[in-house]
């Protein structure tokens, strides 16, 4: 917001209002070093750029002229003399193709939602021409432990080797459930077909069981 208040109305009240000579020594050089700010048509009010000048002329330091009020009264009444800084519009690069299309939209409210659209569309079209050139990876989406197989005539596929998946805790819990100790601590024993039996000659598991869990434990 821009006001005619010229600062050095501000500047006057100040150094009226008194104090020592140090501070009215250095609210003379924050207003000389926002007068040149001004003089070049700069909108920049920073404290650390208008402490650069005063530090130079051996004045009042960025830390100080921050934590001190009136050097940032001074200061907010040159940015607000001196009013925001012009909007500086960022060119905008169209195809003849969407010059000629927006050039034939009369509505000035309509013809901007649309410059927008094409500007987004070609934001777009950019970024998905630069993912299109990046090196294409490959994942690797076999199961854990599987070979790949090339059999004749026929394309690779995927040998899934069934022991080579299981967890080190895992392949402990299956030689435990066939172990002799194991077995005989509970009173079951196996069978001639690799059944598991109990003391009194129930099958707990089905024949085969044992022997299918060695082929799994020596897969």
């Amino acid at each position: 917001m821009q006001t005619d208040i010229h600062p050095d109305n501000v500047l006057v009240a100040l150094l009226a209002a008194g104090g020592r000579p140090a501070k009215l020594k250095n609210l003379k050089l924050v207003h000389e070093a926002c007068r040149r700010q001004n003089e070049r048509n700069s909108r920049d009010f920073s404290f650390r750029t208008i402490s650069k000048y005063t530090e130079e002329q051996g004045g009042v330091a960025y830390r100080s002229m921050y934590n001190t009020p009136e050097y940032g009264k001074l200061i907010e009444a040159w940015q607000a003399y001196a009013g925001p800084a012009d909007p500086t519009p960022r060119a905008r690069k169209q195809t003849p193709v969407a010059q000629s299309f927006l050039a034939r939209i009369e509505d000035p409210a309509v013809r901007s939602i649309m410059e927008g659209v094409i500007i987004e569309r070609d934001k777009l079209r950019g970024e998905n021409n630069v993912l299109r050139s990046l090196p294409r990876g490959i994942i690797d989406k076999r199961p854990l432990g599987a070979t790949i197989a090339f059999p004749e005539e026929a394309s690779p596929v995927a040998v899934v080797n069934v022991g080579a998946r299981l967890t080190e805790s895992e392949r402990q819990a299956l030689k435990k459930a066939i172990d002799a100790e194991f077995l005989a601590d509970n009173g079951w024993v196996e069978g001639p077909h690799g059944e598991i039996l109990n003391e009194r000659g129930r099958t707990l598991f089905d024949v085969g069981f044992a022997s299918a869990v060695r082929k799994v434990l020596e897969d």
